[in-house]
């Protein structure tokens, strides 16, 4: 049920400042070999990325060394194709929990590519119609997986993962948003699989869904968020939701999310004091948070065990350039990075202090025009 609808007349605004063939090399072989073993929480690892091309769409992948640093290791094609613009959303690009597993969307032909993590790079296994039109996000937990469709009236729709990497649509697994054309930026599941958020943008809604054991998606909750404009978020501690906002002045807050569908305020709107956070990451000892800002910077949060977070310093924990558009974690949470698609278009890699500070390690680019989308291991 809808509890509130509040339209918010500087979304569009905050909308913009957001919106800014197959080859393998060498380095991405002991990375991903690295990955595959289960060494990510010491080892190497891998960055991914969608160069959402109309053309034909691919994932870029970026190994990463044990020091964070990243090298070019290739594009693989999708067999789908993207738009060449902005998504305005988080999680075109995600990895399953083991690592095994990437999806990527494809916004141009409406559908969901699987690709399998190997030592020899990637290997496409399935593109999957999304049961809608505009796929923007993707989310797994265990062996389902919801897309969420940004085209037409918007809906979530979910898949069931076979063993070699094959997705088969769940019957009764399509739902609706709140409403038509309300901007929705992302979907994931819960920690425990059992139930699915997606933040609605020109709403400024919460919506919750729960998750039967069949993976099939139930009516909706939908909540008011406490900042304008929900963008990206991600789980901490205890159910905690922490969700960028992109309204002005532009905030984060978190939430303990309840199996009712419910979110309660622990921060509400917590300024950034810089413009347009969209995307959101918690580390994996979920005591820091940060959004990365479409103005151009990273703003970090540290999080309390009762979820209440605090901004550290000025807000302006790094400071990119033009154009940031979406951010990762590493596997073991000690590397965050950086998607700029502004000015010069690159990845920009960061080392977490203990402090929750970051240390820039160096960007790698050029990438191409409307790359989208950002994962990492």
């Amino acid at each position: 049920m809808t509890k509130h609808l509040a339209t918010l007349a500087l979304a569009a605004v905050a909308f913009a400042a957001c919106e800014p063939n197959r080859s393998v090399t060498a380095p991405i072989q002991s990375s991903l070999s690295a990955q595959l073993d289960g060494d990510g929480d010491n080892g190497p690892g891998a960055v991914y990325t969608s160069t959402n091309q109309v053309a034909g769409n691919a994932v870029a992948v970026f190994a990463r060394s044990a020091d964070g640093t990243l090298t070019p290791a290739g594009n693989f094609a999708t067999g789908g194709t993207g738009t060449g613009a902005g998504l305005g959303s988080q999680g075109a690009v995600t990895l399953s929990d083991d690592g095994r597993l990437l999806f990527a969307v494809n916004a141009g032909s409406n559908d969901v590519s699987v690709f399998q993590v190997d030592p020899q790079g990637l290997s496409l296994v399935s593109r999957t119609p999304t049961g809608g039109t505009r796929p923007i996000s993707v989310t797994v937990a265990r062996n389902v997986v919801y897309v969420l469709n940004a085209g037409g009236a918007g809906n979530i729709t979910g898949f069931t993962v076979g063993s070699t990497g094959g997705l088969t649509q769940i019957a009764g697994s399509t739902r609706s948003l709140s409403a038509a054309n309300v901007g929705p930026a992302e979907v994931s599941f819960s920690p425990d699989g059992r139930q699915l958020v997606v933040t609605e943008k020109s709403t400024s809604l919460l919506d919750v869904y729960p998750v039967d054991e069949n993976g099939v998606a139930g009516a909706l909750t939908s909540n008011t968020s406490a900042g304008g404009t929900p963008f990206g978020f991600a789980f901490g501690p205890r159910n905690l939701l922490f969700v960028s906002e992109a309204a002005a002045p532009g905030s984060a807050s978190s939430y303990e999310l309840s199996r009712s569908g419910d979110v309660r305020v622990v921060s509400g709107a917590v300024l950034t004091h810089h413009g347009a956070p969209c995307w959101a990451v918690v580390t994996a000892d979920r005591r820091f948070g940060y959004t990365g800002n479409g103005s151009g910077s990273v703003s970090g949060f540290s999080i309390a065990p009762n979820g209440s977070i605090r901004l550290l310093g000025d807000g302006a924990t790094a400071l990119i350039g033009s154009g940031v558009n979406d951010i990762a974690l590493s596997a073991n949470s000690r590397y965050l990075y950086v998607l700029q698609t502004g000015g010069a278009r690159a990845i920009h890699a960061f080392r977490i202090q203990n402090d929750g500070s970051l240390r820039a390690l160096g960007p790698i680019g050029v990438l191409p025009a409307g790359i989208q989308g950002l994962a990492a291991f």
